[in-house]
């Protein structure tokens, strides 16, 4: 890998990781403390530009890819650390993040397991079910966590 193409994805990484996070649900002290803020997430995740996050922005394989440092198309939970850096009190582990989406319990997301989690959030946050996330609904959903998988 070049250098600028390894700085670039050093950079890239944390935004993605940003949106994967969206999927395993980060609480809002986590939020707060990383200064993310609703409209932060939504002018990422709004690509080109329209006022809308389409699925396809939303569900983007950007995120998996940076994150499988390792490239064994497995994201396991020392890769989650590594890609959300610090923890802070009251935020809850990678590993309890990562177990979440974890469909088989094998303590990895798989790229199915993590496309699931992104559909579920996304049909979750999409209130008015167009097909399209808003502001206001990601506004709504913030740091609000999904107890279900």
């Amino acid at each position: 890998m070049s250098a600028s193409h390894s700085g670039l994805a050093r950079g890239i990484k944390p935004i993605l990781a940003s949106t994967l996070l969206l999927v395993l649900f980060t609480g809002t002290c986590d939020a707060r403390k990383r200064h993310e803020t609703p409209e932060a997430q939504f002018k990422m995740l709004d690509k080109d530009r329209d006022g809308v996050v389409s699925r396809d922005e939303f569900e983007g394989s950007g995120a998996f890819a940076a994150m499988d440092t390792d490239r064994n198309n497995r994201i396991s939970v020392a890769e989650l650390e590594q890609s959300i850096g610090p923890q802070y009190d009251g935020m809850p582990s990678a590993g309890q993040r990562l177990g979440v989406a974890d469909h088989n319990g094998n303590d990895e997301l798989s790229e199915e397991e993590v496309r699931r989690a992104l559909d579920n959030r996304f049909h979750w946050l999409d209130t008015n079910q167009d097909g399209k996330v808003e502001l206001p609904e990601l506004r709504a959903g913030f740091g609000v966590p999904i107890t279900h998988h």
